[in-house]
């Protein structure tokens, strides 16, 4: 079998289309282990990864632990807050002591963009990027594409839209990569301080209209309003967004045909989208973290199956 054409999984702009359906096969396969009533396979049982996360994190850190315990990989979590980094250590300094115990993977979440691709640089281990700063979350984009193929069948040609905060997402920035280098027709949707500038350089359509952008679509991902990220104010109110462009069941219903919503999480119901919204059945959000762990198993998977 191929494997796939990187070393390391730094962004989605690393990958070629056979990469991503590769990816999908290998999660095809895993998918049906999970749902087995023994859902473990001694796939990297001699592999030890570091979950390294400098930022906040539940679901995707969940995921990944989950992923490497299903593949049988002995794990080490460490979080930063609680770690000689707060002290002053430097990332190549915490990231070689944890090497020097012999680890072979380091999954790494931090909040500044090209953390990934610096210290695939400087140490030996493989990277796989978590999510760094504003700039890209490689296996968001890969399960929320693999979400969208196991819904409709197949991404080329879909419609989807990306609600929201495109400024400060580093998962809009990957799931567009992802879903263009999958032939998909993509749209970016929200207020104008919160599309950057460039965005037209990446082939997509621009809206800034919420039902002109849900009648177009196939599928809405609804993206979550960072503000933690944001350093100026970019909107009067988070009033005023969520009447001009949350997402609530009156407006889905008043569509002329049915659509996908999707959501990366963590959700602010109310804001971005209504409860009603998020539990209806037109909702594949708690899919969307069903399949990020057999995203993960298989990146995981893929990248222990490749030698330095």
């Amino acid at each position: 079998m191929a494997g796939l054409s990187t070393r390391h999984l730094l962004g989605i702009k690393d990958l070629n289309p056979a990469d991503i359906q590769l990816i999908f096969e290998t999660a095809d396969n895993f998918k049906t282990v999970l749902n087995r009533p023994i859902k473990k396979v001694p796939s990297l049982r001699d592999v030890t990864i570091a979950n390294i996360f400098f930022e906040n994190s539940t679901r995707t850190r969940l995921s990944f632990e989950l992923a490497e315990k299903r593949l049988s990989a002995d794990v080490v979590n460490f979080a930063a807050s609680s770690s000689s980094v707060s002290k002053g250590e430097t990332l190549i300094d915490t990231v070689n002591n944890i090497l020097a115990m012999k680890v072979d993977m380091v999954v790494m979440r931090h909040p500044y963009a090209g953390a990934g691709i610096f210290l695939s640089k400087h140490v030996k281990a493989q990277i796989v990027n978590a999510g760094d700063g504003a700039h890209e979350h490689p296996t968001q984009a890969l399960l929320d594409a693999f979400s969208i193929r196991e819904k409709l069948g197949d991404v080329a040609g879909k419609k989807v839209v990306i609600v929201g905060d495109i400024l400060h997402s580093r998962v809009a920035l990957s799931n567009i990569l992802c879903l263009k280098h999958l032939g998909a027709e993509v749209m970016v949707c929200g207020p104008t301080t919160l599309i950057p500038k460039y965005i037209g350089s990446l082939g997509v359509k621009v809206e800034h209209n919420l039902m002109k952008a849900l009648n177009w679509c196939d599928v809405a991902n609804m993206l979550r309003i960072q503000l933690e990220r944001q350093d100026i104010k970019y909107f009067p109110s988070l009033r005023e967004y969520t009447m001009l462009y949350g997402l609530n069941k009156q407006i889905l219903d008043s569509l002329d045909k049915e659509i996908i919503v999707m959501h990366p999480g963590p959700i602010n119901r109310g804001v971005e989208i209504t409860s009603d919204v998020a539990d209806s059945k037109q909702s594949i959000i708690l899919d969307q973290v069903e399949n990020g762990v057999a995203i993960r198993m298989a990146v995981l998977f893929l990248l222990a199956g490749q030698t330095p």
